[in-house]
């Protein structure tokens, strides 16, 4: 026990004891231990944007749209708490908690991330998550300094983001890894934590959960410049249960009636090449939403589809800098009345980044994005395909810097 003149005097005059000093330096020193492995981390993401040619011509991929044009933003700002469970010790636990603030956060800010990791002495050892955690699909994440590009693709923007349940992770060995969960719902951000699966009529299905899987083959590191590449397979089927969510492209799935069930498919890549500069990557997203009561299907029940090609490819030119870039195809069912994208959109980014400043992330960015459906061709019936991008134009073209300071 260590004291200071100052108690040291207290305790002299009888105002405090010294076995109440050492009783309350143990507990600070226990509490002290527990904290100790916790790590605290984030982000404060901002970005300068501008908008060639027609005003706000921007199309509404996640965490883009009108609202971020031609002008200056703070997107996010990121905190998270995190103790990983201890792999050396078989009943190890941790926790992770991460909080979103911010326009893209929206209000008020939100748990991204609040579960308990758990490690079970099964085989190899066995990881469990149980809380909300960030979804297992999808070649890009939420957290935009951790993707190749700033602006997302029109692939994670038709996927879930986030679930409540219980996740299972499990690696066999150095080239097969897995995962099984089951969670209330189909979620989307923001603020979907603990979110229940509804019927079309929007009262809660609590009694339909969310299933998911996925495969992830990794090169060992004896096959020479393959080694380390690795490609994952994902499934998951619910309900999704965001109507009503702004911003959201689930939202209108169901044009007003309610959730739907929704089942993703997912394969993804990413490869290393005998330029060992250079790295390549590609994913494929599919998403089929169930039948239901579309107002905008003339014959009344049908089933509607969202699928995405995109492949990536990233060099380092320097120990500071790098050149990303992506090219994708997106297309829609025209059944999906209410949705801001088209139906059929070609894009395009490529992303210079320079790490200048110590924990600074710098990047500038060029993005196109064609719009080629129906009503880019003058077809003017709505039910049947998506408004082009604002003020009827058929191009996007979009300049940006993104600066990000990672602690």
């Amino acid at each position: 026990m260590k004291c200071n003149k100052w108690t040291m005097g207290l305790a002299a005059l009888g105002v405090v004891s010294l076995a109440s000093v050492a009783q309350a330096d143990e507990k600070m020193s226990a509490v002290g231990t527990a904290l100790s492995s916790t790590v605290l981390s984030g982000y404060v993401d901002t970005s300068m944007q501008w908008n060639l040619g027609a005003a706000n011509s921007a199309p509404s991929y996640s965490y883009g749209g009108a609202a971020k044009a031609d002008g200056f933003n703070l997107n996010v700002v990121d905190l998270n708490l995190e103790k990983d469970a201890d792999a050396s010790d078989g009943w190890g636990t941790g926790y992770k908690v991460e909080i979103w603030a911010g326009p893209d956060a929206g209000t008020p800010p939100f748990l991204k991330n609040a579960y308990v990791d758990l490690h079970t002495p099964i085989g190899n050892g066995l990881e469990w998550k149980i809380g909300t955690w960030d979804t297992p699909i999808g070649y890009e994440v939420a957290d935009s300094p951790l993707d190749p590009n700033f602006t997302r693709s029109y692939g994670y923007t038709m996927e879930p983001t986030t679930h409540t349940g219980v996740q299972a992770d499990y690696t066999f060995n150095e080239m097969i890894s897995a995962l099984v969960g089951i969670a209330n719902s189909d979620g989307v951000l923001p603020n979907n934590v603990n979110q229940r699966a509804f019927f079309a009529n929007g009262s809660p299905h609590t009694d339909f959960k969310t299933l998911m899987g996925s495969i992830t083959l990794t090169a060992p590191k004896d096959w020479g410049w393959v080694a380390g590449s690795s490609g994952t397979f994902c499934v998951i089927n619910g309900y999704d249960p965001a109507i009503g969510v702004p911003g959201s492209q689930f939202a209108a799935r169901t044009a007003g009636k309610g959730a739907a069930d929704a089942t993703h498919l997912y394969a993804g890549f990413t490869m290393n090449t005998p330029l060992k500069e250079l790295k390549v990557g590609g994913s494929f997203d599919y998403l089929q939403v169930g039948p239901q009561s579309l107002t905008a299907a003339p014959g009344g029940n049908v089933g509607a589809y969202q699928n995405n090609w995109a492949v990536y490819a990233s060099y380092q030119l320097t120990e500071k800098m790098s050149v990303n870039v992506r090219g994708e195809y997106f297309r829609q069912s025209k059944f999906l009345g209410g949705l801001t994208l088209p139906d059929k959109v070609i894009e395009g980014t490529a992303t210079l980044q320079y790490d200048l400043w110590k924990n600074v992330l710098s990047r500038l960015e060029i993005r196109w994005d064609h719009q080629t459906g129906d009503l880019a061709q003058g077809n003017p019936n709505p039910a049947y395909g998506n408004a082009p991008f604002d003020h009827g134009v058929n191009n996007s073209y979009i300049l940006l810097a993104n600066i990000v300071y990672k602690f």
